[in-house]
């Protein structure tokens, strides 16, 4: 890698290189072009009168765009709160309110969920298509139109911070909240991100990095890893939606470096036909980062055996406050780890507030990593930080002798029964060794005598009868390796389970659903 220069520095030292690559249409964007659209993008956020530190909101499905306004909000010192595609009106509505966005930008596709937000409180909005794809009520502007207008000099933006995303929690366990990282200060204006430099040095990330983005980019790592990419001097090529052959052509027609992916995926490629696995010439692959959701050991293994030693994996989120990273060769040693310490000190924490050694499962904080608010939500985020301003994600785990990390669950995930702490983790592991299941998920449910029970929904493989008798067998397997106060109360089969996106389980759906009917599915013993 050469310099120490930012995206921009680097566009105008090389405007002609191709940056970006949109796969399904195969258009292609130089880094002229990109840092041209967004240098003009912050001048029109200028003249909307956009103060520093201060917000609008992005609604796009996998655009170039996206992009480009990621990092015009960088240049112009502004949060770029970039929302989900999947949002109801209602949902878009309450995170723009939220956020305090000053506009939106929206797309001919995604302006139907700008409806409501428009109905109740009414914003400035503006779209990247001509003219919307299907009939909606919300009327918004051309901003190629507004840009194609700019006059005037171009504002100076010398003494405002670097700005950044402001990006939204899943919501797994009740309303999304924004995440509120500092913005960067002003001397480091010119020079490359922090956060890309790390990604350089751990990931062997540059220059002639080919990086596939098979993911949507309004979340967290799709989209800070891209612009990790831009910012190094690599070029990204971005799937509009995921597929999993279509992704292994992809790795072999633009030799692909670098990829990220969730579990989710790993298993869609695994179940394609043998024949279809190997026609694909993927040499080039070098490394392939995942996380966003646990990755089952099997589904793991087979990756390993199919690509080789290039998995990297590892724990983070998106308020930044620590990371944990291991690579192929460790997690061979330690299946299921998901590393070491890269970014912060890791603590393991009891329920009286001291520090556990290895081996005794308590929460899981980091101290020494990225501050960060929720935003509108200070008890959210005292609730976060400890007396001792370590900080949590809200997992659940231990670290071995060694100081590599096993996660066991969510602290708003776990089950208490009878004034016993169960992990759902640990119990779907031990219900997954059954050959006829192929998901599950354990949620607690209401019990008059123990203040909740496990109950287990579970999705059977092709082929498997969903019985009292299949139930029991599954149960009794898991009793092999789990204490009998651990075991499911209760078995439902299901169809699917609900997860976002990124393959994390909306465990709260479950909960949700089962709240009201204790009692559903087959009963495994008499409670």
């Amino acid at each position: 890698m050469t310099g120490m220069q930012d995206f921009f520095g680097r566009a105008a030292a090389a405007p002609d290189r191709v940056v970006l690559v949109m796969a399904e249409t195969g258009a292609r964007f130089t880094a002229g072009e990109v840092a041209q659209r967004a240098l003009a993008m912050a001048q029109w956020l200028h003249t909307q009168g956009l103060q520093a530190g201060e917000r609008f909101a992005v609604v796009l499905e996998n655009r170039v765009e996206i992009l480009a306004l990621a990092l015009a909000a960088r240049q112009a010192g502004l949060y770029a709160a970039v929302l989900s595609t999947h949002l109801t009106p209602a949902e878009v509505a309450y995170i723009v309110q939220d956020c305090g966005a000053r506009l939106v930008v929206a797309s001919a596709k995604t302006l139907p969920q700008l409806a409501e937000l428009q109905a109740h409180h009414p914003l400035p909005c503006w779209t990247v298509d001509e003219a919307p794809a299907q009939a909606t009520s919300v009327q918004a502007p051309s901003l190629q139109a507004a840009l194609d207008a700019l006059q005037g000099a171009p504002a100076d933006f010398a003494d405002r911070p670097l700005g950044r995303d402001l990006l939204y929690s899943s919501g797994t366990t009740g309303r999304p909240k924004g995440v509120l990282k500092p913005l960067w200060p002003a001397h480091l204006r010119g020079q490359t991100d922090p956060e890309a430099l790390g990604t350089a040095r751990i990931m062997g990330m540059g220059e002639d990095t080919v990086y596939l983005s098979p993911a949507p980019l309004y979340h967290a790592a799709p989209l800070r890893y891209t612009l990790r990419v831009l910012e190094l001097g690599g070029q990204a090529v971005i799937m509009e939606r995921f597929d999993a052959e279509t992704a292994l052509a992809l790795i072999e027609r633009y030799r692909v470096t670098h990829s990220q992916w969730v579990p989710t995926m790993f298993g869609r490629m695994l179940k394609l036909p043998e024949a279809v696995r190997q026609r694909y010439d993927l040499s080039s692959h070098r490394v392939a980062i995942h996380a966003a959701a646990p990755c089952p050991v099997d589904v793991k293994h087979a990756m390993l055996d199919w690509w080789g030693d290039i998995l990297m994996e590892y724990y983070a989120g998106s308020e930044g406050c620590g990371t944990t990273m291991i690579n192929s060769a460790e997690w061979r040693q330690r299946p299921g780890s998901v590393g070491r310490p890269t970014t912060g000190r890791l603590h393991i924490v009891g329920d009286d507030g001291q520090e556990l050694p290895a081996g005794e499962i308590g929460q899981v904080y980091f101290s020494g990593g990225g501050q960060f608010s929720y935003l509108n939500d200070e008890e959210k985020t005292r609730q976060a930080i400890n007396e001792r301003g370590w900080i949590t994600y809200g997992d659940i785990g231990h670290v071995d002798a060694e100081g590599y990390l096993y996660l066991s669950d969510r602290r708003a995930d776990l089950i208490l029964s009878g004034g016993v702490n169960l992990y759902p983790q640990e119990i779907e592991n031990a219900l997954m060794r059954h050959p006829d299941v192929y998901e599950v998920a354990v949620v607690g449910v209401p019990h008059p005598d123990f203040g909740e029970q496990p109950l287990a929904a579970v999705v059977l493989r092709h082929g498997a009868q969903a019985s009292l008798d299949t139930a029991r067998a599954i149960a009794a397997q898991a009793a092999e390796v789990l204490a009998r106060m651990k075991l499911p109360q209760r078995v439902v089969f299901v169809d699917t389970l609900p997860r976002l996106e990124t393959g994390k389980l909306l465990r709260r759906k479950l909960k949700e659903r089962f709240r009201d009917e204790p009692q559903a599915g087959f009963a495994l013993r008499d409670s």
